[in-house]
C-alpha cells in the first residue's frame, strides 16, 4: 500500500487485549474475513518492550491484517489483559441486499448484542445496530438505491 501526501488512508486498529485470534477466525466465518497475515510475539525478529505483555504470551499475536471486502482491518492482542474495551465507535459495514444484511448481523449478533434490530429507515432498506461477543459495535447497512 503506497501513499502519497494528498492521499492518507485510515484503517481501523482493533486491540482485543488477548483474544485476536479468537476474534480473526470469529470474523472469518461470520463475514468472509481473508487473513492476510498474522504475526505472533514469538515469531517477532525483535523482543517486546518489557512490561508490554504478561510472561507467556509469546502464542498471542502482535498483528494482524484482514480484508472485509474492500477493507484492511488490523489487530493485535494488544497488552494481553483479556479485557478488550471498544466504546466510542462502530464499523460501518454496507451490504448490496436486504438477504445480505440478514444473515451477517445474525451472525456478528450470536453471541453479542442487538443494539437496533435490523428495520427499514428513511436511509435504507435494512439497517440495524450490533455490538459482536468482542464488544465491537456494527451497523448494517444497504445501500440505497439513488433517486433519479
Amino acid at each position: 500500500m503506497t501513499t502519497t501526501k494528498n492521499n492518507s488512508i485510515v484503517q481501523p486498529y482493533l486491540s482485543f487485549d488477548g483474544r485476536c485470534e479468537e476474534a480473526v477466525e470469529f470474523y472469518r466465518r461470520a463475514l468472509g474475513a481473508e487473513v492476510t497475515m498474522l504475526m505472533r510475539f514469538k515469531d517477532s525478529p525483535e523482543p517486546a518492550q518489557p512490561g508490554m505483555c504478561p510472561p507467556g504470551s509469546g502464542d498471542k499475536v502482535m498483528h494482524a491484517s484482514f480484508r472485509i471486502g474492500d477493507t484492511t482491518v488490523m489487530a493485535s492482542d494488544g497488552q494481553c489483559g483479556g479485557r478488550p474495551g471498544f466504546q466510542g465507535f462502530s464499523l460501518s459495514l454496507t451490504v448490496p441486499n436486504e438477504a445480505d444484511a440478514d444473515q451477517l448481523f445474525a451472525a456478528l449478533a450470536d453471541g453479542g448484542q442487538v443494539q437496533m434490530p435490523l428495520t427499514k429507515t428513511f436511509f435504507s432498506p435494512r439497517f440495524g445496530m450490533v455490538a459482536d461477543r468482542f464488544g465491537v459495535s456494527w451497523m448494517i447497512h444497504v445501500a440505497s438505491a439513488p433517486q433519479n
